[in-house]
């Protein structure tokens, strides 16, 4: 046996005395009364939610077959058509570019803070540290991202039989797994990361079309083949990943595990932030160093230059802004509540993403204390930039809709002030207090459930939903009224009011 063969086998001995250890201590920890209790409400929770999803497919499905289902839909006579096939194919390439994503920032080769302490510093070969983890995420991955698309591809495709959908999930699960080894790929830092994801992004292409094409059969063989091509080289250079990236991957992973476990979507969003753009530092810095007069003015310009270093490209907003259209354009016959349900849904998200500076400063509410100002004069600040950004997206998506034949000439007007209330409801989600775990839960169908987290998840997001109410009634009855105007001026305002007045709880329970 050579030194390298006798360096993996001393690290794979390492790794089997650690895992079985582990996993002896932690059934000294748990009885199997408390186990047989969670398998139970994990399992119950799993069917009411598959029978959900069942009734939901089944009753979109009759939707789509009727005669009239284009007629119902917000753009009836739409200039523009987009074929639904390719619909189908573009949201799957968005589907296959969000796991790329949440992969590439969650390692997906990593090491928690522990291994990383013990394993990284021995002078042996890392691959047998790092890729039992990295095997179970490949599973994982691929039977999720298979059992998720079943009904997708039944709502897609409702001339197949169920041997086609299977075709269709499998297909698509061997892609997700092809996907997570390209991300992995770019963890080796073997090209520019600009130019890898590039490439990155044009790999998706072919793989997003293999889906749609699934019940010819050669398309499962394809993306396997696509996951063997690039899994076989990875695995035999999984140990050249740098420690420095190992314990990044780790630290996320588990921050971004605990934010789930504990239904805080602040600290998951925390957790899935990128680092400052070093160009839009540059230019943060310009700006933050022109003369200022005031306090309020200089915690202006200091909200500002943290905005424009620390907000994510405006890759995403745009993404939404043309899933929106496409949806509302193509002719796969979606109902137009549907359509509405789905802009909803693109609303919240670019709103969540717009709190970034405002999630950063929540951790310390103190400060804002110790400005010579008023406390809505600070959260005026923090909530400028996210109304401006919310506003001029939604002016562009309701101007986009206006010319394609829905809403009406004052639709733009609605859509901008629709972004003010949204930048309330963004700010008032980014300052949500932490929730409070002592109270007792409450019982449902599904198990146990927190009663103070779920008021918590719905803060910020009530305040979203309320300002894009009047946008949608506009949409649904084909015509921005100006009393419609006027109620989305008052709703808009009143959002704003509410969070400028109210107050802000740090973690300790302070005011």
């Amino acid at each position: 046996m050579t030194g390298a063969q006798a360096g993996t086998a001393l690290a794979g001995e390492l790794v089997t005395f650690t895992r079985r250890h582990s996993r002896a201590y932690n059934r000294t920890q748990t009885s199997v009364g408390d186990a047989f209790a969670d398998i139970y409400t994990s399992l119950v929770a799993l069917g009411c939610a598959a029978a959900i999803a069942v009734s939901f497919v089944g009753g979109l499905r009759d939707e789509m077959t009727r005669d009239n289902a284009m007629a119902a839909s917000l753009v009836a006579g739409s200039p523009l058509v987009l074929p639904a096939p390719l619909l189908w194919t573009l949201l799957t390439y968005g589907g296959l570019a969000a796991i790329l994503a949440v992969a590439r920032r969650l390692g997906p080769i990593a090491v928690t803070g522990a291994q990383g302490a013990w394993w990284l510093p021995l002078p042996l070969d890392r691959r047998p540290m790092v890729l039992p983890t990295f095997r179970r995420r490949l599973l994982s991955v691929g039977l999720g991202a298979t059992l998720g698309y079943v009904p997708f591809s039944i709502v897609t495709d409702l001339a197949a039989d169920a041997a086609d959908h299977a075709l269709a999930a499998a297909t698509f699960g061997a892609a997700s797994v092809a996907v997570l080894g390209i991300a992995a790929l770019l963890q080796l830092g073997l090209v520019a990361p600009r130019r890898g994801r590039a490439a990155a992004l044009l790999a998706l292409a072919p793989l997003a079309l293999l889906p749609g094409m699934a019940a010819a059969g050669w398309p499962l063989a394809a993306a396997v083949l696509a996951g063997v091509v690039v899994l076989v080289p990875l695995l035999r250079r999984a140990g050249q990943v740098t420690g420095t990236e190992l314990v990044r991957g780790g630290n996320v992973s588990g921050h971004a595990a605990s934010a789930v476990f504990f239904l805080d979507t602040n600290e998951l969003l925390r957790s899935m932030a990128g680092t400052p753009r070093p160009a839009a530092g540059s230019r943060a810095r310009r700006f933050y160093a022109r003369r200022t007069r005031g306090p309020f003015a200089g915690l202006v310009r200091a909200d500002v230059t943290a905005f424009l270093r620390l907000q994510p490209l405006l890759a995403v907003p745009l993404l939404w802004l043309a899933a929106c259209l496409a949806v509302v354009v193509s002719d796969a016959g979606l109902p137009a509540w549907l359509q509405l349900v789905f802009l909803l849904v693109a609303g919240c998200g670019v709103a969540s993403g717009m709190g970034t500076v405002a999630r950063r400063t929540a951790l310390l509410p103190e400060l804002d204390a110790l400005l010579p100002l008023p406390r809505a004069a600070a959260r005026a600040s923090r909530l400028l930039m996210p109304a401006l950004a919310l506003a001029a997206w939604m002016t562009l998506l309701s101007g986009a809709l206006a010319l394609l034949g829905a809403g009406g000439p004052l639709l733009p007007a609605m859509g901008a002030l629709a972004g003010i209330g949204m930048g309330a409801g963004c700010l008032r989600g980014a300052t949500r207090p932490p929730a409070d775990w002592t109270l007792p839960p409450v019982d449902t169908p599904m198990g146990p459930v927190p009663r103070a987290q779920l008021s918590s998840l719905l803060r910020g997001l009530d305040v979203t939903v309320l300002s894009l109410l009047p946008v949608g009634i506009a949409l649904f009855v084909g015509q921005a009224l100006p009393v419609l105007v006027m109620v989305q001026a008052a709703v808009s305002l009143a959002a704003v009011l509410v969070v400028l007045l109210s107050g802000t709880k740090s973690a300790s329970g302070r005011q």
